[in-house]
């Protein structure tokens, strides 16, 4: 075979279809162009029978025409002694224009199909040859008789005609005809290629036809043999067994061929039985979830005894807390006295505090005098400046005035001026001087007055601190008393939380699955299994129901023999 099984086994049945589609498509395409090939031997073949020889020879045959007549036109006008002969020239004229208008089209023919010619380009071109030779000879002796007939030498002009341009029209006609007998020669041997061309396509055609038929047979039957074998059934019976699968029907029979373990059916069937075992296994296992949920019950009353434990461990905190209770009280006393001492010593404080920022204020204003005083003194320094660059261009212009004396009087009024200045900026200083050491006289009187309340907040303080003592003595034996509490409350909100979680979670476990038992044995009611069942899901029930069976009956004993917090020696 051409193709083998095992390769196509794993192969995509889109993928053999194409191959085998495209194997057809191949062979049509390669008939085609065989076809197509063939078709364009057979038109250039037509085309250089109709276009290329028969052009020519219709050429020929104008050119034959052409010489023809014109032997006779020349006959006639030589035969003419005393008659009019110029319509007979212009008739001579004539078909030498239509000789030359023949020539004109044998050439473009030529010359557009010279890649046609082949080996009778030479053996033609011969031909063309002989036959202009032949024209050029014979013009010359029509000439030389026109010209006799025109001098009236009629006798020599039909003596010549009769020895030698007669013979020479005649070689003329004769080579055209030679001519024109070659293109003849060359349409039939072309015909008769045509025709084997012909008769070959028909053959190719045909044994190509059948190859293709062969061809497409044997891909068609091995394609369906394969999808067959693979299907394993008709695609309806697979189809009607996988809805019958999907509907539950695990105990449907699938017929399979003998030997087939390999095919869609041989699949799906084991894919049923299969199903069947794991409908048992799960059947078995819905029944034991439901069986666990009972357990689980069993336990949410368990936790119910423990929450009654917690009950009596409160009980004996309540005592503790008493104890508590009374330290609390004494502290609040000490609380109460050292919050009025505090008081009187805030009041203080505050008195203190009003004269501190009265100091404060003070030296605020004596530090705004200090900076119009550097103000001032910046203004002084600028001046002593701006004098001293004034003296200085006045005695340069001392210097250079001589005896003109006027710049220098201007410049000794500007320095006049400078040192008025000079001088009020100095009596303003003064004057912000003084008034700073008022101030800080007033400034000395107020930090006395805050020494004083001072002391008063350091004795205040003191004492204070004497009903801090007590209280700290009274919250060590609070933070004991707490201590134990907390420890006991501690211990409490672990059982009480754990307790609680268990209780919720086991209660929403339980009712989980108590429905999930009912929703998954309702789900497994759609399959249809064999009456007989299946042996090995049977034990794995039974095994899982003896598993389950004996955590339940140790639990109980489990939970009696854990410790209980001992609340006496609190």
């Amino acid at each position: 075979m051409l193709l083998s099984n095992s390769r196509f086994t794993g192969t995509k049945i889109s993928t053999r279809l194409t191959l085998g589609f495209s194997a057809l498509l191949a062979l049509l395409v390669i008939l085609t162009g065989i076809g197509i090939y063939q078709v364009n031997q057979i038109d250039r073949d037509l085309s250089i029978i109709n276009d290329v020889n028969g052009a020519k020879q219709r050429h020929a045959i104008d050119w034959r025409g052409s010489v023809h007549d014109r032997a006779i036109a020349l006959r006639d006008i030589v035969l003419t002694r005393d008659g009019n002969i110029t319509s007979l020239q212009e008739t001579m004229q004539r078909l030498q224009d239509n000789y030359v208008s023949a020539s004109s089209g044998m050439q473009s023919v030529i010359a557009e199909n010279a890649d046609m010619q082949g080996q009778n380009n030479s053996e033609e071109q011969n031909l063309l040859s002989r036959i202009e030779e032949q024209a050029e000879s014979t013009r010359a002796l029509t000439d030389e008789v026109l010209d006799a007939h025109a001098q009236g030498n009629y006798q020599a002009a039909e003596q010549l005609l009769l020895d030698e341009a007669g013979a020479a029209y005649a070689e003329w006609l004769n080579r055209i005809n030679q001519f024109i007998d070659h293109q003849e020669q060359l349409n039939n041997d072309t015909t008769a290629s045509a025709r084997d061309t012909a008769s070959g396509f028909q053959m190719q055609m045909l044994g190509l036809t059948v190859f293709a038929l062969l061809v497409g047979g044997f891909i068609a039957v091995f394609m369906t043999r394969q999808l067959m074998r693979e299907l394993g059934a008709e695609p309806h019976e697979v189809k009607a067994f996988a809805e019958a699968i999907g509907r539950g029907e695990l105990d449907s029979q699938g017929r399979l061929k003998k030997g087939d373990k390999r095919s869609i059916m041989a699949s799906q069937v084991e894919m049923a039985r299969q199903l069947q075992d794991i409908v048992a296994e799960v059947r078995a296992s819905a029944q034991a979830v439901a069986s666990n949920s009972e357990q689980i019950a069993e336990g949410n009353n368990d936790l119910s005894s423990r929450t009654e434990q917690q009950a009596s461990a409160l009980a004996e905190t309540a005592s503790a807390m008493e104890q508590l209770n009374s330290t609390v009280k004494l502290n609040a006393d000490n609380s109460e006295q050292a919050s009025q001492e505090a008081s009187s010593a805030s009041r203080t404080a505050t008195q203190g505090g009003d004269a501190v920022r009265q100091v404060a204020d003070t030296m605020n204003d004596l530090n705004k005098s200090s900076q119009e005083i550097a103000g001032i003194i910046s203004t002084i320094d600028a001046i002593a400046f701006q004098t001293n660059i004034l003296a200085l261009n006045a005695s340069v212009e001392a210097a250079r005035a001589g005896e003109h004396g006027r710049g220098f009087a201007v410049v000794a009024e500007e320095v006049r001026k400078l040192a008025q200045r000079s001088a009020d900026a100095a009596r303003e200083i003064n004057d912000l001087i003084s008034s700073n050491l008022e101030r800080v006289k007033h400034g000395n009187e107020r930090a006395a007055d805050a020494n004083k309340s001072t002391e008063e907040i350091v004795a205040a303080i003191g004492r204070v601190t004497d009903i801090m003592k007590e209280i700290s003595h009274a919250s060590a034996e609070q933070s004991a008393g707490v201590q134990e509490v907390g420890q006991a409350v501690t211990e409490m909100d672990q059982v009480t939380q754990q307790n609680a979680s268990l209780v919720h979670e086991s209660a929403t476990a339980a009712n989980n699955l108590r429905q999930n038992a009912h929703k998954l044995i309702d789900s497994m009611s759609i399959f249809r299994l064999p009456s007989s069942g299946s042996d090995h899901a049977k034990a794995l029930a039974s095994s899982q129901a003896t598993a389950n069976a004996a955590p339940a009956t140790s639990q109980p004993a489990l939970r009696q023999q854990k410790p209980q917090p001992e609340w006496e020696s609190f």
